[in-house]
């Protein structure tokens, strides 16, 4: 499972990015969780509001910080 945080490094980005960090340990899913700051990459993938929350290429959440919890229901 590839998670991704997309977000251009901002205190919210990097809240988010955390979030997911723990959600992964939480739900002891084999997962890898990076961060894609790059504004191109960012907009070629349609998002408009960051942070936004990708697993397996699908965006899950856009323009909020989701609780640990919250993330660990989206991974399926």
């Amino acid at each position: 499972m590839k998670i991704e945080v997309l977000g251009t490094g901002c205190a919210r980005c990097n809240k988010l990015y955390e979030a997911a960090k723990e959600a992964v340990a939480r739900s002891g899913r084999d997962a890898k969780v990076v961060k894609v700051e790059d504004l191109a990459e960012i907009l070629k993938r349609g998002i408009m509001v960051t942070p936004a929350l990708v697993v397996d290429g699908q965006v899950k959440a856009a323009g909020k910080v989701p609780k640990p919890s919250e993330i660990v229901k989206l991974l399926g």
